[in-house]
């Protein structure tokens, strides 16, 4: 058979190579997924995705406490102007 042959006969098959493909990707990748380095390799994932969600947040807080400072202080200055009672 020469090498053109079997490129036809890999063309006329195309679906069944495709299906096959398939299946040995479903089966590496169950393996790849049972595997101890993939779950300690999502597991550090998931741990730095938690510390990175944990470090806005807290920076989230400090702003927002920042914020409402800056609006007690300009509430406070403007009520300031408002009351200030004359020395006449």
């Amino acid at each position: 058979m020469k090498r053109n042959d079997i490129i036809k006969q890999c063309v006329e098959h195309k679906h069944a190579l495709i299906f096959a493909a398939g299946v040995a990707t479903a089966i590496i990748g169950k393996k790849v997924i049972e595997s101890q380095a993939f779950k300690d390799a999502a597991t550090r994932g998931m741990a730095t995705v938690i510390s990175a969600k944990k470090d806005a947040e807290e920076a989230f807080q400090d702003m927002r406490e920042n914020a409402e400072d800056i609006v007690v202080d300009a509430n406070a200055d403007t009520k300031k102007e408002i009351y200030v009672e004359s020395k006449e």
